[in-house]
């Protein structure tokens, strides 16, 4: 017996030991492998790529502002004067009715045990379109979500699996995530059962992420609950009803990881696959229980009536921000009462480290916004307790004691990226050398994403800026030091920054590429997919890998010293011509586009002489003073820059013109009103116009009016405003995301195609859009980003041009009839040397403007823009309208 008590001994004190070995190993490498990091001077952001920040829209932000449900356009143009709350679901009437009179035939069918090993994953646009189309001729199907929300504050839908009888399909939410209001119309469709397993958060999820809300279900724990069933977990109902055991542990996994593991998509085929059956087996086993147990025929449906009203009072569930007096306060309260004097807990705080402790919590949580973090990443509550217990004197000492304090955390880093880069800020916390809480947020704010920020803005905390201010209400705010919180120069600063970000070009313009003719010489420079275009179709052969170059195999039509364009023939570097910008450039069309679209082929066709590369704040520049020079031009010509009304389809087919220009009127650039301040006085006056200002109101009203020809205005005039300037596509797109009546669609659509309002691209494809996703009116000046050396030209069948006018681009500046009439009376008075002129004064304008100091060689004011075209040109216009 001896014997065996001294071997335990010795194997307990060697488990011991191993395990402290382990621990401090463990913490070796922690503090390693962070450690390098906390040098860094600027946020670890700029190197690290977070998958979420790809997305455009973000409908729930790091703001403290509240979110805003999706609001149908029959509910935003209702004429009643009772203006619904923000709280109010868009679907509630369905769902009333649904409740009123449950859908229960549709739960019924026979559904397979068996699982396949084909899948369908879902990961581009025209995948989820198939998929919706699919979805809507299904009588019921199943939903499952999974969710990522330790590196992101309020988490988002990474994947989400949707199973009908006969497929699987697993669309990636993460490469979707602009586009799954595409699914928006087979969720809300009330004649489609969908199927889920503990929808509760799932409902609120899809509404916080893609504003899907979720019409008639049939939830399979509420059934259960209904049934009394010992167990409600989906794993229990696998197991019992379906034979299937799974490992619910992988849920806890890292679903941004593409491409996911063979046993993550199992799992996540699982969950959904099996709820089909799930769901006829309870539909059956709640019908049998309402026969057995009710003596009233009458009510034998009992049981799956409660089941199903249960199901769908979970639709009525409305997703909402947490909020709190004050940012962190409710998690310093919970761990000052279990900690306060080791209450409830081994470690303690004293009374004067709550202070430290409520610091510590409020920065947290500002600070994971800002990185859109959680906050238990960004800080764990064990590492603030250390840190006021224990109140370091150095930032080694800091770090140490947060890496101590998270040793047995395994799912977290610690230190984290966030404690690596700003080290320094909890260092002074922790020494009382910063100011107290009410200063010490916005000063942190500022330091993170004011005009000198350290960390990079994202569409998840530029609004913070906004909001900031009036989330401290109720606090007082810091006039001392010289801190004055300059909100708004900080906002415009990061505003600029975001759509630096997001609109830039991703990739250099200008790849360099060569073009040689038969006989070895030089012929231009261009893009590698221009090179492409020839090799494919065997007119080249590459003689160059890197920078790759290629020999024709025919006789080009010239050369372009020839043609006294050797413009053509130097290399162009990737950075604004105006300052020398290289970090970040917009293509910028000299000459703008609604006048170049209807010149002569052989005068615009695809020539990058005029298109080029501008910083943000060149580009800005450039487009007021090209705004202004076309007020010169309206001046000069007689011919207004906007139409001045819509004429009715009566005046249309009587062959009316629209655009009505009094000679008289000396202001004539002034007259008709933009597409783009139409459609906002529009949205605002049906959103709101019952309970603005009525100065603000009349002068919204004028706009409209001026568009109407002065005439009073009706509702159904205002919902027309909103498609006016939209292309065909985007009209479609409006109608899908706002139930637009289709009359008025088709309507504006015929007035577009008499000339009334048909405007090309002003600034190429970038232009188009919806309005209300134009950030702070900026995107007006944007450029095309599409790839290539020679920017490609919008040509006729993409512009309304003198030809393909069904497929009109319409500017959101609504230029198109003016530049259209100007062109056609310099031809119709001058010719094409009138043409040639007219641009030579764009170019003065430009150079005189920016005054460019990197345009490429060759460049030149007089250039003549002519061109050409081969047998095998790329642009020769009956090659294209031959493929068309």
């Amino acid at each position: 017996m001896e014997v065996k008590e001294k071997v335990r001994i010795v194997i307990t004190v060697a488990s011991l030991v191993a395990a402290t070995v382990l621990l401090v190993a463990e913490y070796r490498r922690r503090r390693h492998g962070r450690k390098q990091t906390s040098s860094l001077s600027s946020c670890y952001l700029h190197s690290e790529t977070k998958p979420q920040f790809s997305f455009k829209r973000v409908l729930a932000d790091n703001s403290y502002s509240g979110f805003k449900h999706l609001k149908k356009l029959d509910d935003v143009s209702s004429s009643s004067s009772i203006e619904k709350p923000n709280n109010y679901h868009p679907y509630e009437t369905e769902i009333n009715v649904l409740l009123e009179n449950p859908r229960l035939e549709l739960l019924r069918g026979e559904y397979s045990l068996e699982m396949s090993d084909s899948y369908v994953w879902v990961e581009t646009e025209s995948e989820l379109k198939k998929l919706a189309e699919t979805l809507a001729k299904e009588k019921v199907f199943a939903v499952d979500t999974e969710q990522h929300s330790l590196r992101s504050f309020l988490g988002f839908t990474a994947l989400i699996q949707i199973s009908t009888q006969e497929e699987d399909f697993l669309v990636d939410t993460i490469a979707l995530h602009d586009a799954m209001s595409i699914l928006r119309p087979v969720f809300s469709n009330p004649d489609i059962c969908k199927v889920f397993h503990g929808a509760d958060n799932d409902i609120l999820w899809l509404q916080r992420d893609f504003h899907i809300y979720v019409v008639n279900m049939f939830d399979t724990a509420k059934a259960c609950e209904v049934l009394s069933k010992p167990q409600r977990s989906l794993a229990y109902l696998l197991e019992t009803v379906c034979g299937v055991t799974t490992n619910k542990l992988l849920q806890r996994e890292d679903w941004r990881q593409r491409p996911l593991s063979e046993e993550m998509v199992q799992y996540a085929r699982t969950d959904a696959h099996y709820l089909l059956y799930i769901a006829d087996k309870l539909t059956s086993e709640l019908t049998q229980r309402g026969t057995e147990e009710s003596s009233n025929p009458d009510d034998k449906f009992s049981f799956l009536l409660e089941a199903s009203r249960r199901s769908n009072t979970i639709c009525l569930q409305l997703y909402t921000k947490e909020t709190e007096d004050f940012p962190g306060n409710s998690a310093a309260s919970s761990l000052i009462h279990r900690h306060l004097n080791g209450h409830g807990d081994s470690s303690s705080i004293s009374l004067d480290a709550k202070e430290l402790v409520r610091e510590l919590c409020a920065w947290r949580d500002l600070m994971a916004r800002i990185h859109d973090e959680s906050t238990r990443y960004v800080l764990s509550d064990q590492a603030i307790v250390a840190l006021a217990s224990k109140q370091p004197t150095t930032t080694d000492e800091v770090y140490d004691s947060i890496a101590q304090a998270d040793l047995s955390t395994e799912s977290i880093q610690s230190p984290s990226a966030v404690i690596c880069s700003h080290l320094d800020d909890v260092y002074q916390m922790t020494q009382d050398k910063l100011d107290k809480l009410d200063a010490l947020l916005p000063l942190v704010l500022e330091k993170c994403l004011g005009t000198d920020g350290t960390c990079p803005v994202s569409v998840f905390n530029y609004t913070l800026l906004i909001n900031f201010k009036t989330k401290l209400g109720v606090h007082s705010t810091p006039k001392q030091n010289g801190h004055k919180n300059n909100f708004k120069q900080i906002t415009r600063k990061s505003s600029r920054d975001l759509f630096v970000k997001k609109f830039s070009c991703k990739a250099p313009v200008y790849h360099n590429c060569s073009i040689y003719a038969n006989d070895g010489r030089l012929l231009c420079y261009c893009d590698r997919k221009k090179l492409e275009w020839y090799m494919s179709r065997g007119l080249a052969k590459l003689v160059e890998e890197e920078p790759p170059a290629i020999m024709l195999l025919f006789e080009p039509k010239g050369r372009p010293e020839d043609e006294g364009n050797d413009f053509y023939i130097q290399t162009k570097k990737n950075i604004c011509v105006g300052c020398g910008e290289g970090n970040h450039y917009l293509r910028y069309r000299i000459i703008p586009s609604c006048y170049r679209v209807h010149f002569p082929e052989h005068l615009k066709s695809h020539r990058s002489h005029d298109i080029v590369l501008l910083c943000v704040d060149c580009h800005e520049v450039a487009h007021a003073s090209a705004e202004r020079y076309k007020k010169q031009v309206a001046r000069e010509f007689g011919i207004p820059l906007f139409v001045r009304r819509v004429v009715d389809s009566k005046e249309t087919q009587g062959g009316a013109s629209s655009v009505e220009c009094d000679e008289s009127t000396s202001n004539v650039e002034d007259v008709g009103v933009s597409p783009l301040h139409l459609r906002t006085a529009a949205m605002a006056l049906l959103r709101h116009g019952n309970r603005m200002p009525s100065s603000r109101r009349e002068e919204l009203l004028q706009t409209v009016k001026m568009y109407y020809g002065g005439r009073d205005i009706s509702e159904e005039d205002l919902e027309r405003a909103l498609l006016i300037g939209l292309s065909p596509h985007e009209r479609r797109k409006l109608e899908r995301k706002k139930s637009v009546s289709l009359k008025y669609s088709t309507e504006v659509a015929h007035m577009d195609k008499q000339g009334n309002s048909s405007n090309v691209g002003e600034h190429g494809e970038e232009a188009r859009g919806d309005s209300e996703e134009v950030m702070n009116e900026e995107s007006k000046i944007v450029g095309d980003n599409s790839g290539g050396d020679g920017a490609s030209e919008l040509n006729d069948t993409q512009c309304n041009g003198n030809t393909h006018q069904q497929d009109s681009k319409l500017s959101l500046l609504g230029h198109g009839p003016h530049g259209k009439q100007v062109v056609e009376y310099l031809l119709r008075e001058h010719g094409e040397d009138g043409v040639r002129d007219f641009c030579q004064r764009w170019r003065q304008v430009f150079v005189d403007t920016v005054h460019p100091r990197h345009l490429p060689g060759g460049w030149n004011v007089s250039h003549s823009g002519r061109r050409d075209f081969g047998e095998f040109s790329v642009y020769n216009p009956s090659k294209k309208h031959s493929t068309g």
